[in-house]
């Protein structure tokens, strides 16, 4: 057989870059599907963490298949004296206390201990309602305890 020059075929090499263009986004989107099915266990043992479960993870005592709600939430709270809402800052603890209207009696009650304050907005003058916001972290059966008690009760708070 002869020895043949070799063909060469205009546009083909920019074929080829398109090609390899789709190739390598291709192959970005398969490494992205796989982390997002990896979920959070990868980070989990990533941080140093193996034996933990994962956030949204059933834990050993749950049944399989359940999975348990983030335990932690933040909550606004709008406190009743607004000077003391200046006293907190981000970090520091409190017990939140719930007074009933004082011709119930005003029996005061905790209703949150150890919330953690995240974020005290600045206030706003003049205030829109009495008290002032403050944002606080803590569980979320203890953070939906605690919207109620707002919704009919005066808040005040103690530091830890």
């Amino acid at each position: 057989m002869p020895h043949f020059a070799p063909v060469r075929i205009r546009g083909a090499r920019h074929r080829l870059v398109r090609h390899r263009e789709r190739a390598v986004a291709l192959g970005i989107a398969v490494t992205a599907a796989a982390l997002v099915a990896a979920g959070p266990q990868a980070t989990e043992r990533a941080r140093g963490r193996p034996d933990e479960a994962a956030p949204g993870k059933p834990a050993d005592g749950d049944p399989a298949g359940q999975r348990r709600a983030v335990e932690t939430v933040t909550a606004p709270v709008r406190i009743a004296d607004a000077a003391t809402v200046r006293l907190l800052r981000p970090g520091d603890r409190v017990d939140v206390i719930a007074a009933g209207p004082a011709a119930t009696g005003g029996d005061a009650r905790v209703v949150a201990r150890g919330a953690l304050v995240t974020r005290v907005p600045t206030p706003v003058d003049p205030p829109a309602e009495g008290g002032a916001l403050v944002v606080l972290s803590l569980e979320r059966a203890t953070a939906a305890r605690l919207v109620g008690a707002a919704t009919t009760e005066r808040l005040a708070v103690t530091l830890c």
